[in-house]
């Protein structure tokens, strides 16, 4: 939202802002139906193979996340995508940087995004025996939120896009204060190549996430190993508690 503030288009910010919180919503409260019913655990390392005890909260979480992430059709790919494009279609040093940062963040939430799924539902279980016995969906008042804003996860961008962003639109017209901040043309017609490139990043982003989570599943003695080595092991103390 600051991103895209800092190049001059307050309405594609505040469209943001409105999808921003539907998808983040529902993955806050998503995660607080699995903590609730894991006992109140909150680490992801003790968690595990939670699909089938929590159906309904994965689903959610798995919407959010590809909304988050910018998934094509869904309520964060309109405005993610459209603050990329306007900064790459700035066609300056400044703009072509913006855009690379912008991939990288792109990356890096595809990354954490799908490591959050994979630990918390995919992978195998590491909870404790009395945490799984004890284990339950959340109540129905707490899903039913959650499937209002799973709805509006996926369809709210689409209904208010033309609303908000794009060529036609009004909403903060008058805060343009030079003529170079009108490039509004130029970001909706990029080359198809450019406009996928965020995308190419965020499948990257899961992937890696994959291939490192099974790495340390199938390799995890020598990642041990690494752990203990006392150079790594400074590292792995201070970036552990934070």
């Amino acid at each position: 939202m600051v991103f895209i503030i800092g190049l001059s288009n307050y309405s594609v910010s505040l469209f943001h802002v409105a999808n921003h919180a539907v998808f983040k919503a529902l993955l806050f409260l998503s995660a607080g139906c699995i903590i609730h019913g894991l006992a109140d655990e909150q680490d992801l390392r003790k968690m595990g193979s939670l699909i089938h005890i929590f159906p309904v909260s994965y689903i959610m979480i798995f919407i959010g996340s590809a909304a988050l992430i910018g998934t094509p059709f869904l309520t964060g790919f309109y405005s993610k995508d459209c603050i990329l494009e306007i900064a790459i279609g700035k066609y300056n040093y400044i703009g072509n940087f913006c855009y690379f940062l912008g991939c990288s963040a792109a990356f890096c939430t595809s990354f954490y995004s799908f490591r959050l799924l994979f630990l918390t539902f995919i992978n195998s279980t590491n909870a404790f025996k009395s945490s799984i016995q004890v284990a339950h969906e959340a109540d129905i008042k707490m899903i039913i939120p959650l499937i209002c804003l799973g709805l509006g996860a996926i369809f709210y961008g689409f209904f208010t896009r033309d609303l908000m962003i794009g060529l036609g639109s009004l909403f903060f017209n008058n805060t343009y204060t030079t003529f170079y901040h009108f490039n509004m043309l130029d970001s909706e017609f990029l080359a198809a190549v450019v406009k996928n490139i965020p995308l190419f990043f965020t499948i990257f982003g899961a992937f890696f996430a994959l291939i490192l989570i099974n790495c340390y599943s199938t390799n995890k003695n020598y990642i041990f190993s690494i752990k203990i080595n006392p150079i790594s092991r400074y590292f792995y103390i201070f970036l552990n508690k934070k």
